[in-house]
């Protein structure tokens, strides 16, 4: 395996991952009643077609 391609391909899809959730969860906000209120409860799940990998992050974001 090269490791240099792995790393990069890598970041690169974690980047991607980061820049549309982070648009997904602000234009949820921007879209509903929850700025300023309390936390939103959010869950991330990660898989892999053909693979056992199941990896589960989960967290609050301070809507205040």
């Amino acid at each position: 395996m090269d490791e240099d391609r792995f790393n990069m391909s890598m970041r690169r899809f974690l980047k991607e991952v980061g820049v549309t959730s982070q648009q997904a969860i602000e234009t949820l906000v921007r879209g509903s009643d929850l700025g300023g209120q309390g936390k939103l409860k959010v869950k991330m799940v990660l898989t892999a077609e053909g693979t056992p990998l199941d990896h589960a992050v989960e967290g609050e974001i301070d809507l205040g």
